[in-house]
């Protein structure tokens, strides 16, 4: 029969990966919430309306990427391609805007989108999302993008490069498009299929494209920046004299559109060198009038997403993980001893001891062995003889020391030593 494999572009996190996944995850939950995030979890699966319209439908995501499907009863669901649209769903449906004036949310979690599978992109990925409703000024941008910063500092990120521009408002942007269509009638013949069709439909798309002939094009197309009305001019220049204050270091690219319809003003992206061509590990943006757009009320927004398999692809090898480890093996010899083992390896494990031991009746010595296999801190060495003594030998697995325990009050030695250890 033949094996069945996991699905291409997606991939099993073994046991020996999942500590430097608890790590990053712990780090962000405590970042984040110094900064007054609290964690939201959405579903996977999601209504396909709701990514066409906030996403855009002459995007790439939702016009090649997206998982769809129809349901039982012919409705079209997707599976969620971003984060951003489900937490503004929720946002709105459980009624956040009447309870607080300003709300900041984050979600951890899968992500899926059918692109081609290479270094550090996958049909399922996870995200570290963060949204921030409520708040317009450009302090809240600085404070998101040093956030992004703080966070990605504190997981041993060797090196990044922060990039920001702005993308205007509903106002200025659309005299921007005009331009860039301008610019690029007469030039047709050398673009892409995809950038011909973006130019009717999605003109600022064509600052995404990968290929080298409309790469060439596009360097001399106009730039947003020349074109902001005074207002957003204004919050660009107070967003980088904000991050100036915090002494953050940012490069203006002003072809930086990001991959979504929903941006407005401030964009940014943390690029990482160890990515080769697809450098981009975290990004995000404002995304005022998203909220509105999707059935809320007028709120502004702005958020991020972390690539976490990026990130982790980024850290070094030597990065310090705290990885799992048993606090003490049971090597209990003989069948009288295999039942006294089990009950105290239960007893212990239901105090909150990390604690293990093999059912088969195995030499000491390949007893001894699983226990430095398991990284155990301590084994107790257990067998009808020690039992008659009423003397049981516990040794330190680093040190080799051993030493006696009683048989009276075995479980509370044990509890004492190995708390008095993790002190």
């Amino acid at each position: 029969m033949e094996k069945i494999t996991v699905i291409k572009g997606f991939k099993d996190i073994l046991p020996e990966d999942t500590p430097i996944w608890w790590q990053v995850e712990s780090i962000a939950r405590k970042v984040f919430s110094s900064y007054g995030f609290r964690e939201i979890r959405i579903p996977i699966m999601e209504k396909t309306e709701l990514f066409k319209r906030s996403i855009g439908e002459t995007t790439d995501i939702v016009e090649k990427e997206m998982y769809t499907f129809r349901d039982r009863d012919e409705e079209l669901l997707t599976l969620r391609p971003e984060a951003t649209a489900s937490v503004i769903r929720a946002y709105i449906e459980h009624n956040m805007p009447s309870s607080e004036q300003i709300t900041r949310l984050f979600t951890i979690g899968p992500m899926f989108r059918r692109e081609r599978p290479q270094k550090g992109r996958f049909r399922q990925f996870h995200q570290i999302d963060a949204e921030l409703f409520g708040a317009d000024e450009p302090q809240s941008d600085a404070e998101v993008i040093l956030m992004l910063v703080h966070f990605l500092e504190s997981t041993g990120l060797p090196e990044m490069s922060l990039e920001i521009n702005s993308l205007g408002c509903k106002s200025c942007r659309p005299v921007f498009s005009e331009a860039v269509v301008d610019y690029l009638r007469g030039s047709e013949e050398y673009l892409c299929a995809d950038c011909r069709r973006r130019m009717h439909t999605n003109p600022l798309r064509v600052f995404d494209c990968k290929v080298e002939s409309c790469i060439t094009i596009i360097e001399k197309a106009p730039q947003i920046l020349d074109y902001l009305c005074l207002e957003c001019k204004n919050h660009f220049a107070q967003v980088k004299a904000y991050l100036n204050a915090l002494n953050i270091k940012y490069v203006v690219n002003p072809t930086m559109v990001r991959g979504l319809d929903y941006y407005t003003r401030t964009a940014f992206e943390v690029k990482s060198g160890s990515l080769g061509a697809q450098n981009s590990l975290a990004g995000g943006g404002r995304y005022d009038g998203l909220v509105s757009f999707l059935g809320g009320p007028e709120v502004s927004g702005i958020g991020f997403a972390v690539g976490f398999e990026r990130l982790l692809a980024c850290l070094p090898a030597d990065t310090e993980i705290s990885r799992y480890k048993t606090e003490l093996f049971i090597a209990a010899l003989g069948s009288r001893a295999q039942k006294i083992g089990f009950k105290l390896a239960c007893e212990l494990r239901r105090a909150g001891i990390s604690a293990a031991m093999d059912y088969s009746d195995k030499s000491l010595k390949s007893q001894m062995k699983r226990a430095d296999k398991l990284n155990s801190a301590y084994t107790l060495i257990m067998g009808d003889k020690e039992i008659e003594n009423r003397q049981i030998e516990l040794r330190n697995m680093s040190t080799k020391n051993q030493q006696v325990l009683p048989f009276g009050n075995l479980h509370e030695s044990i509890i004492n030593i190995i708390k008095e250890r993790g002190k």
